[in-house]
């Protein structure tokens, strides 16, 4: 399932999430600023697996018709009570609704029991649906105490971020190319690297992975996230190990190890002030390369930013700028020992190309201040 990752470049995090959703057979709600490509997301993946889709911004006047279909008048007539649902969320295998939790109350609960059950109670009638993941999206967490329970159905949570500034090139010239095949009416759909009959194969080989190994581990984290103040739902506790299990399969695994542990960080937060409680609280807790990855992170953030400041130093001619620049050399020098100190303690695939990402920085800057202070 990595061939539906790989075309969300620069939004590999994403996608990863919404393939773990898809694995796991579960739900996923992507909350951030709007304009980060939340949709656009879904309906990619959905066109990659030649999936049934259905799609809806709601508001707190949607009427139930909108997302499940009208009533048959003629059958109406009659006196039997029926929905029209082709082309509705009923038939949907794959679902997005954007601003999910401005629904109304009336849509609230049938999608509590379509998220839960696959069943959407309807009248006098249960209809089963062939929902496989809904997906919805928000600006923000919802604070309503009526919200929560409907919250709490979404077994993973992901913030979006904007595109980073070292993107902002690709986004353009990939946002130009989108708004001309929109005018001269070519923007066609992604060809289908999947199906949801493979998909179902998938979801039996996670229900099939061997857990053992971590549950010892994955209770200790739970205690660890109680006693910081972090709750989590018994429903998310047990629902996690689908979580757990889908990441290994997704990195070809038929057996959980503690870096599948990672993915807690998609299940546990509440919100954004937790989801650092709880990436906090892995590092410690995990002998994995999280803690590596996350402090090359950190490093990669603060070059991108000195970069930045030394091309914008560049033309000036000044003796502090000199001086600048020697310091700044110094303390490059020394980052990329401990970069590279980095690279032999961990010989793990991930932490070896982030470290390069990170050394290609560092010459970037090395270099620029050498051609100046030479």
């Amino acid at each position: 399932m990595k061939k539906l990752v790989e075309p969300f470049t620069g939004r590999e995090e994403e996608g990863r999430v919404i393939v773990l959703t898809l694995l796991s057979r579960e739900h996923t709600v992507l909350i951030g600023e709007p304009g980060t490509a939340k949709s656009a997301m879904i309906r990619r993946v959905s066109e990659l697996l030649n999936a049934r889709f259905f799609s809806y911004l709601l508001t707190r006047f949607t009427e139930p018709s909108e997302l499940f279909g009208p009533i048959d008048i003629k059958a109406l007539e009659e006196g039997r009570y029926v929905r029209i649902t082709s082309g509705k969320l009923p038939t949907a295998e794959i679902a997005f609704l954007d601003e999910i939790f401005k629904a109304n109350s009336a849509i609230l609960n049938a999608l509590n029991s379509l998220l839960q059950e696959r069943v959407l109670y309807d009248g006098y009638s249960e209809i089963a649906v062939p929902l496989w993941s809904l997906f919805g999206a928000s600006n923000e967490v919802p604070d309503e105490s009526e919200l929560q329970a409907f919250y709490d159905r979404f077994l993973l949570r992901h913030f979006v971020r904007p595109v980073p500034e070292n993107l902002w090139r690709e986004l353009l010239d990939k946002a130009w190319i989108i708004e001309k095949s929109m005018y001269y009416g070519n923007l066609g759909k992604a060809e289908p690297v999947a199906d949801m009959k493979e998909l179902r194969k998938l979801h039996e080989a996670v229900l099939d992975v061997d857990l053992e190994s971590v549950k010892h581990k994955l209770t200790k984290l739970f205690a660890a996230f109680e006693s910081r103040g972090i709750h989590t739902s018994d429903r998310r506790k047990g629902k996690a190990l689908k979580v757990i299990a889908a990441n290994a399969v997704l990195e070809g695994r038929t057996r959980a190890t503690e870096q599948d542990l990672l993915v807690l960080k998609y299940v546990i937060p509440r919100d954004a002030d937790e989801l650092e409680k709880v990436n906090t609280i892995l590092s410690e807790e995990l002998k994995t390369p999280y803690r590596y990855l996350r402090e090359l992170n950190e490093v990669k953030t603060n070059l991108q930013e000195l970069l930045n400041y030394v091309v914008s130093l560049q033309p000036v001619e000044s003796r502090y700028v000199e001086y600048r620049f020697k310091q700044i050399l110094r303390d490059v020098e020394l980052t990329r020992e401990r970069v590279t100190a980095i690279a032999l303690e961990s010989q793990d695939g991930a932490v070896q190309k982030a470290v390069e990402e990170v050394l290609e920085l560092i010459d970037q800057i090395a270099s620029i201040i050498r051609r100046r202070i030479a």
